[in-house]
């Protein structure tokens, strides 16, 4: 296998569909049986990136950015228009067996599990495409097993298990082959909050006991807080930004919310300390937002001028942050 120091490298790489397309009606679509017009679509373009082993990345961007289209060129579903990649130092479109043994993507939308069987069935049949030794078979299975919890649904027809008991033997299946990179499109998507926690957890684990890179799309910000240290932002194609989760913050919002809860029942006016705001972390709370490089100037005031009962400190919602990301 090639040496390599960056795990994925994209360079330039960009994916254009030749999209037909027709007005409406009868005479338009008997036209297009012998004239057929077509619409370039820029799903990707230009777009760079270097990964590290071992990193954890969250992929983010709003529908039709362009994530599941490169995800599919990194995982060799799709060749690109133009650019180059290597991840592992393979061009992953090659689609080298060697590659292919040592990657995986798993697609909370799609499901490759086999939906008449039980999920233990088509774990045996992924131990035969990858021909994955018996002992190291087992030992996968058990280490999953105990990550995952799959003793009690192995045995159920795939189409009898809930989403999120689906979701957990679709992530098993595409880890028995202890692949080192992971594609994940959207992996918690429909799973209730409990379901999604106990995902982030096994992935955070898994990642520390194996070492594997991980890139991540997901619509659902927890799940970027809990396992990415860093993001990549891409809209409507093109890269906005690479760095790390706490820098975006600093570069887009640079405020804090600052809640207080006053010990009297008496209205005090909050707009002389900072701009009045909404905050979801306590009802009782009033918030205001506050510059980074002020914040404690306006906590001395706030304790000095008012019968503060509680005062709490946060970042804003990084729901907030990543949509200022996309519109700026």
């Amino acid at each position: 296998m090639p040496q390599v120091t960056d795990t994925i490298r994209v360079e330039n790489i960009s994916k254009t569909y030749k999209v037909p397309e027709r007005e409406g009606g009868f005479g338009a679509a008997l036209r297009s049986f012998f004239k057929r017009t077509y619409k370039d679509v820029r799903a990707v373009e230009q777009v760079s990136f270097h990964i590290q082993p071992g990193e954890v990345v969250g992929f983010l961007g709003p529908n039709g950015a362009g994530k599941t289209t490169t995800l599919k060129m990194l995982a060799g579903l799709l060749h690109p228009t133009s650019g180059r990649a290597e991840v592992l130092g393979f061009t992953p479109w090659d689609l080298k067996p060697q590659y292919l043994r040592a990657m995986t993507l798993v697609m909370g939308q799609r499901n490759r599990l086999s939906w008449d069987i039980p999920a233990a069935d088509s774990f045996l049949l992924n131990q035969a495409i990858y021909r994955i030794p018996d002992d190291e078979y087992k030992r996968t299975l058990a280490e999953l097993d105990d990550l995952l919890e799959l003793g009690p649904i192995m045995k159920k027809p795939v189409r009898n298990l809930s989403l999120g008991e689906r979701m957990k033997c679709e992530l098993a299946a595409g880890l028995l082959h202890r692949p080192r990179i992971l594609f994940l499109d959207e992996p918690t998507i429909g799973l209730d909050i409990s379901a999604q926690v106990r995902i982030r957890e096994f992935l955070r684990e898994y990642n520390r006991r194996s070492g594997a890179t991980i890139l991540l799309t997901s619509h659902y910000m927890a799940d970027v807080t809990a396992l990415c240290e860093r993001v990549i932002i891409i809209h409507q194609g093109r890269l906005k930004y690479d760095g790390g989760l706490g820098d975006l913050v600093r570069k887009i919002a640079p405020f804090k919310l600052i809640g207080v809860t006053l010990g009297d029942a008496a209205e005090h006016d909050l707009s002389a300390y900072g701009t009045p705001t909404q905050g979801e972390e306590d009802g009782e709370k009033s918030y205001i937002q506050v510059r980074a490089d002020q914040v404690t100037a306006v906590t001395a005031r706030l304790l000095a001028d008012l019968p503060v009962h509680d005062i709490t400190i946060n970042d804003p919602p990084i729901e907030s942050v990543i949509e200022q990301a996309f519109e700026g």
